[in-house]
Parts: structure tokens; sequence; C-alpha cells
């Protein structure tokens, strides 16, 4: 059984090493999971799904609700699906800097990343639409 999840965090530690690793365990060990996805960050909060098969989603996220480096982890949305979305990645990361900022404000009241302020569905909307026109970093 294949299932998406779709989370919000705030970054306990917001310089661009912080981040760097984070991706970068998510690089190493998502594989060996099976465990695809995307992360977008910025203004300090990461969007971030995940998807892959129900056990391993649900270890995943609970070990990222335990990390230090993470605060304020949210659910957003969760999901049963047929197909993975981000079969090709094993952590696509958005590159926020190159975002158009009425994307932003499409889905919300400022032009800024804020998924505490909108639904899960809302969020999900927006991830899809910031991968249909950001350039995303890291497919492997």
């Amino acid at each position: 059984m294949l299932v998406r999840l779709l989370y919000a965090s705030r970054a306990v530690d917001t310089t661009a090493d912080a981040i760097e690793s984070i991706l970068h365990q998510s690089r190493d060990h998502n594989p060996i999971s099976g465990v695809t996805g995307v992360l977008c960050y910025g203004g300090g909060i990461f969007l971030q799904a995940i998807e892959g098969g129900r056990m391993a989603i649900s270890e995943l996220y609970g070990h990222i609700q335990r990390d230090k480096r993470h605060k304020d982890v949210v659910l957003l949305h969760y999901e049963e699906i047929s197909e993975r979305r981000f079969a090709g990645w094993t952590m696509g990361e958005v590159n926020m800097t190159r975002i158009n900022a009425s994307i932003l404000l499409k889905y919300a009241e400022r032009p800024e990343l804020d998924p505490y302020s909108v639904s899960g569905k809302v969020s999900l909307a927006l991830l899809e639409e910031l991968m249909a026109t950001a350039s995303i970093i890291g497919r492997a």
C-alpha cells in the first residue's frame, strides 16, 4: 500500500549547513526504505511531501516528529495513492529563490511560504504548482 504524507515544520537551525544536512540525510536514507518526496524550504519553514509504503512513511514521520532539528511539526495531508508523484526523486528540493511571488499569493494572504495558515489541500496544490513552475534540485 502506497501513501503520501504532507507536513510542515519550522527549522530550529536555519543556516544553510543545517538545511543541507537534512537534505543529505534524506537522500542517503530514503532509497533504503523506498521513500521518495520533495521538500520546500523558505522563511524558516519546511513543507515536505513524502511517499512510499505505509509503514516506511509512518516510521519516517515519527522520526521527523522527534528530530531536534524540527519544531512545530504538523500533519497537513495524508492519503493512500495508486502511484507515486515523486518516483524519480529520493528527495527533490524546490528552489524557493526562483519562485514568483504571484504563485504564493494565489494560495495565501501574503507572498510567503506559510502552510500553517492554509488547509492541507491548499498546501498540496501549492506544492504541485511549485513543482511545475520552479527549479527542482537534487533529483537523485
